[in-house]
């Protein structure tokens, strides 16, 4: 099971060189995410559910190297714990899971008991800088 660290904590392993990739879907992302993001959805938004996205593997393998340092997130630490999962068994040995993500885990309540990204003060954005969405980083991938 990958290590799980805060937002605090994962905001601190970028400044060491760490990168963070968001894998909600794409209309979440496009919403805030973590300044620095990279997007590659674990899941797809169709038809208002998410689906399996079929690429997620493909795209992290040919974005980065195994031994990339790489904090996973997610909204609320589900999905980026599932991906973190997917990375270790394929390989990946620097891969850290953002419990809470960023909007904060929840109790069965809704109560927050992990506060998010989001919520800790640290950096947002709504901007995608050139090579950080999802469909150019896909295309890169894919590109002969």
């Amino acid at each position: 099971m990958p290590k799980r660290v805060t937002p605090p904590e994962a905001a601190e392993l970028m400044k060491q060189g760490w990168r963070y990739l968001d894998v909600r879907s794409v209309p979440e992302f496009e919403a805030g995410h973590p300044e620095g993001a990279l997007n590659v959805p674990l899941l797809h938004m169709q038809n208002g559910r998410l689906i399996g996205n079929p690429d997620f593997q493909s795209v992290v393998e040919g974005l980065f190297a195994k031994d990339d340092p790489l904090v996973v997130g997610c909204k609320m630490g589900g999905r980026s714990l599932q991906a973190a999962t997917l990375m270790e068994a394929a390989g990946f040995t620097q891969i850290v899971d953002v419990r809470g993500g960023f909007a904060g885990e929840r109790d069965p309540y809704g109560r927050v008991t992990v506060p998010g990204w989001a919520d800790s003060g640290l950096p947002v954005s709504t901007a995608s800088p050139e090579g950080s969405a999802y469909a150019e980083l896909a295309a890169k991938v894919k590109a002969p």
